[in-house]
C-alpha cells in the first residue's frame, strides 16, 4: 500500500492575489514529535508521539498540508492504567504510525516498557477502540504496519530501544494477522545498521509498498544530528539496499528526519518530518519529494531541507493552526490540553459559567510539579509569544496554591498561595533539573483579593520573563528563565492547583481567559 488512498481527480487550483504561492517551514512550530501522515480522499491526517500525556495520540487535519487543526485524540487513557497513574513524561506513546485499511483508521505504536499496541476506528474522530496489545515486550518501539493489497499479506516492522532491551540500530520485521490483532512469527532482523558503515541509532521506520518494492523510510544518527534514510527490497524480509535521502548539508535545519510520505490527489509527493529544537521539542517541516531516475526518492532540495517552497498543488485553504486560546466554557477545556498522567474524576469541575475550575488536589509531592499527575498542559509555542491567564484562588486551605508553569526537566511557575495566616500571596518559584523541590524565584507579595493576571513573555531560545498584575498594573518578577525540555519531550505550559497532603476537600482555583499571542 502506498500513501495514495482513494484516488482523487486532479483539479486546477484557483490562484488569486491573496493566495500565498509559497509556504515557510516549520509548518507546525511546536512539539508535534515523530509525525506520521495519511491522505484519505481530499483530507490529510497527522498523528504524533504523546508520550505520557493524556489524552494521547493527537489527530490533526489539513486540506493543504500546510495549515493544520487539532480535531481530537485517539487515546483517552494510557494502558496499563496503573503504570500511568503518576507522570512518566518520556514513556508511553512513542512514534505512532497512522494508516487506513478496510475502511478503518489504524494507529500502531510502541511503548518501550510494555510492547506494541494498536487502536482503530471507522472515522478519524472515532469512536476509537481500546488499546490492543499486539506484542508484549521490552524495548519494542516505533511500530508500523503494512497491508499488501496485491497479495493480501500483512506485515509489521519495529525498532528497538537499547535502554530497555540492550538492542538498537536494527529493524525487525514480522508477518502480521490481517486483522491487526497479532503477529504470525517470532520476527527477523531485516535491517542491521551495525553492518552499514557510519550508520547508528536507526529507528522510526515507516513501511510502504511502491513500484514493486518494499520501502522503509527510517531515520538514523540521533534526533539532533541525524539524517533520513530510505531502504528498498523486492521482498519484505530483505535484503535491503540503503540510501541517505535527506540531511542537514549547509542549512540550519539540524537532524532533519523521522516522518511520513504522502501522495496528493494531484500525484505530488511530500514528506513531513521533525527537527529537534531544544525546549521547543520536535517541530514539523514539509519537504517536497520526487522519484529520481534511479528509482530512489529525492527529498527537499536535492536532499537538503527547504525553508521556503512552492505550496502543494491543492485547493487554497484559509490559514489554520492548532488552537491555543481557551475561555473554558462551562468549565471544559479544549483539545489542546492534556494531563501529565491518567486523570481522575474531580480534577476539573464543569459548571454553568466560563472558567476552568481546578480542584486543589492534595499531594505529598506538592513541592515538585514534575511529580504531579494533575497538571493540565499544552505545548510551548515555537515562536516568541506572550502567554496570559487570569487566576482566582478560592481555597481557604493553608498551603493551597495554583498557577501557570513552564514545565520541563527544570521548571518555573507563578501563581497564588494561601498562607498559614489566611492571606493570599503572589508567589514565583522555580526548580533546577537536579533539585528535588522548588524554591522562591522572588519575594512573595500580598494579593489581597486572591486574584492575579499572570504573564509569561517567551522569547527566542525559550527564554521566559514572568510578570503579574494584581490590579495596579503589570510588574516583572524574578530573573529570566531558560525553558528546558524533558529527555524526549519539549517544554510544556501548565495550569495546576494543589494543596499539601491531608484530609478533606481543599477547595479550588479558577482560571479564565487563557491567551497566547505572537510577539
Amino acid at each position: 500500500m502506498t500513501p495514495e488512498t482513494t484516488p482523487v481527480t486532479p483539479e486546477t487550483v484557483p490562484v488569486t492575489s491573496e493566495t500565498p504561492v509559497t509556504y515557510t517551514n516549520p509548518v507546525l512550530n511546536a512539539d508535534w514529535s515523530d509525525p506520521d501522515v495519511l491522505r484519505v480522499g481530499d483530507d490529510f491526517y497527522l498523528t504524533a508521539s504523546s508520550f505520557g500525556r493524556v489524552p494521547g495520540l493527537p489527530l490533526l487535519h489539513s486540506r493543504d498540508l500546510v495549515g493544520w487543526t487539532l480535531v481530537g485524540h485517539a487515546l483517552t487513557r494510557l494502558e496499563p492504567a496503573e503504570a500511568f497513574a503518576t507522570p512518566r513524561h518520556d514513556c508511553g506513546v512513542w512514534a505512532p504510525s497512522l494508516r487506513h485499511h478496510a475502511n478503518r483508521f489504524w494507529i500502531f505504536w510502541g511503548d518501550p516498557d510494555h510492547g506494541i499496541f494498536q487502536v482503530n476506528a471507522p472515522d478519524i474522530r472515532g469512536p476509537w477502540t481500546a488499546p490492543h496489545l499486539v506484542k508484549a515486550g521490552k524495548g519494542l518501539i516505533d511500530a508500523c504496519p503494512l497491508w499488501d493489497d496485491e497479495t493480501g499479506e500483512a506485515y509489521l516492522v519495529h525498532a528497538w530501544a537499547r535502554s530497555r532491551s540492550g538492542i538498537k540500530n536494527r529493524l525487525t520485521g514480522h508477518r502480521m494477522h490481517p486483522d491487526g490483532t497479532g503477529l504470525l512469527d517470532e520476527g527477523k532482523v531485516i535491517v542491521d545498521a551495525d553492518r552499514l558503515p557510519g550508520w547508528f541509532t536507526l529507528e522510526g521506520p515507516k513501511l510502504y509498498k511502491h513500484d514493486g518494492w518494499f520501502w522503509i523510510l527510517a531515520p538514523a544518527g540521533g534526533v539532533e544530528t541525524g539524517w533520513q534514510g530510505a531502504f528498498r527490497s523486492r521482498g519484505f524480509f530483505g535484503p535491503y539496499e540503503e540510501k541517505v535521502v535527506l540531511e542537514q548539508k549547509d542549512t540550519d535545519v539540524n537532524g532533519p528526519h523521522q516522518g511520513g510520505w504522502v501522495r496528493t490527489g494531484t500525484r505530488e509527493d511530500w514528506f513531513l518530518h521533525f527537527q529537534q529544537r531544544g525546549a521547543y521539542g520536535r517541530v514539523v517541516h514539509l519537504q517536497p519529494m520526487r522519484w529520481g531516475t534511479d528509482g530512489w526518492p529525492v527529498l527537499g532540495d536535492d536532499g537538503a531541507p527547504v525553508t521556503e517552497h512552492t505550496r502543494p498543488a491543492l485547493p487554497p485553504q484559509p490559514p489554520a493552526a492548532p488552537a491555543t486560546d481557551d475561555d473554558f466554557p462551562g468549565g471544559r477545556f479544549g483539545r489542546q490540553w492534556s494531563w501529565t498522567a491518567n486523570p481522575r474524576d474531580g480534577w476539573a469541575t464543569q459548571h454553568s459559567g466560563d472558567g476552568l475550575r481546578l480542584a486543589c488536589v492534595r499531594s505529598a509531592d506538592a513541592h515538585d510539579l514534575r511529580k504531579l499527575p494533575n497538571v493540565l498542559t499544552q505545548r510551548l509555542p515555537g515562536d516568541p509569544a506572550v502567554i496570559e491567564v487570569e487566576l482566582r484562588l478560592d481555597s481557604e486551605e493553608p498551603g493551597a496554591r495554583a498557577g501557570l508553569a513552564v514545565l520541563g526537566d527544570a521548571y518555573r511557575w507563578i501563581g497564588l498561595q494561601r498562607g498559614a495566616d489566611g492571606t493570599v500571596h503572589l508567589v514565583h518559584r522555580f526548580a533546577e533539573s537536579v533539585a528535588e523541590a522548588d524554591r522562591d524565584a522572588d519575594h512573595p507579595r500580598p494579593a489581597p483579593e486572591g486574584r492575579a493576571r499572570l504573564r509569561i513573555e517567551a522569547g527566542p531560545g525559550g527564554r521566559c520573563r514572568f510578570s503579574y498584575d494584581l490590579g495596579d498594573g503589570p510588574r516583572p518578577t524574578g530573573q529570566v528563565f531558560a525553558a528546558t525540555p524533558w529527555r524526549w519531550v519539549g517544554a510544556l505550559l501548565g495550569l495546576f492547583a494543589l494543596a499539601p497532603a491531608g484530609q478533606g476537600d481543599a477547595g479550588a482555583a479558577t482560571f479564565t481567559k487563557f491567551r497566547i499571542e505572537a510577539r
